[in-house]
């Protein structure tokens, strides 16, 4: 079989894939709502390769699941077009799910940034359907791209935000301490930003939410295994109140919470955002109902 045939066979299987039900949260279920919670999910990336199928589907989904908007993450300039126009015409399709979409190069994409690359992101973050400049940040943890140039390409994009006056949408991995470094030569912001997919420290949320950053919480939350769940839901108990958000970061970090394991969906999506809700709900002690109204 030639390497075509297999990414043809591959694509079939994900295609073929069907959604399981049973993988929907539960609502009524002992203690838990009896109707679906309105939310939003503010970071799935519709545009990866593992919705290239059925991507229509995917957002009925997550209208039936009681979700308000879907804000889909822009990671490099080709995706931030492509979120752009996606969340445009999606929009044009239907009126139940809100659709919008970040514009930013993320810090494993910093590397591909040229002389045209402020302009280009201007440009797109101009458009009404923007609602923040990101995915961008910093990763000292893989580092596809050299640290020197992640400092570089994050504060350009510090500065379009306040340029434009939109917030920031940032990913941080073994990077707290620069992060916060730039931010603060570069305060005051006036704009509002969330440090998306948190999995750090007591510190590092307090130092995040001292600059002004909301927490943004994903399906991590949800994961049990090496402590992740434990660790996380101590961190989440402290976020003062106003200061949370939740997201799925679709196709990833699907809630290992779904039982059981044999209609755990094979990628995470916006529909299954309400079993997040739940577990840092769990966390802080509080109802659905009074989260979904941080």
């Amino acid at each position: 079989m030639t390497s075509s045939q297999q990414q043809q066979q591959k694509k079939k299987k994900k295609k073929d894939k069907v959604f399981p039900q049973a993988a929907l949260f539960k609502y009524g279920k002992e203690d838990y709502p009896k109707d679906a919670l309105p939310c939003v999910d503010i970071g799935a990336n519709l545009m990866d390769k593992a919705f290239e199928n059925d991507v229509d589907e995917v957002m009925e989904r997550a209208s039936a699941a009681g979700l308000k908007a879907v804000v889909v993450t822009g990671t490099s300039v080709k995706a931030s077009k492509a979120a752009i126009a996606f969340a445009e015409e999606k929009a044009k399709q239907q009126d139940k799910l809100g659709m919008f979409a970040t514009v930013g190069v993320h810090p494993h994409d910093a590397k591909t940034c040229n002389d045209e690359t402020r302009d280009v992101l201007r440009a797109l973050a101009s458009h009404p359907k923007c609602v923040a400049i990101g995915e961008c940040g910093l990763d000292f943890d893989r580092n596809f791209s050299p640290q020197d140039v992640q400092r570089e390409v994050f504060e350009m994009q510090i500065k379009l935000a306040k340029e434009l006056g939109k917030p920031l949408f940032m990913h941080c991995r073994d990077a707290a301490d620069d992060l916060c470094e730039i931010v603060k030569r570069n305060q005051p912001l006036g704009v509002e930003g969330v440090v998306h997919c948190f999995t750090g420290s007591m510190e590092e949320m307090r130092r995040f939410v001292d600059l002004g950053f909301h927490i943004g919480i994903t399906g991590w939350i949800c994961d049990d295994r090496e402590g992740r769940s434990e660790e996380l839901s101590a961190v989440v108990a402290s976020v003062p109140e106003g200061k949370l958000m939740i997201e799925t970061d679709a196709p990833y970090l699907t809630p290992r919470s779904i039982r059981p394991n044999k209609v755990r969906p094979w990628r995470n999506e916006p529909c299954l955002l309400p079993h997040v809700m739940s577990k840092v709900s769990e966390a802080r002690g509080e109802t659905m109902e009074t989260l979904s109204e941080h």
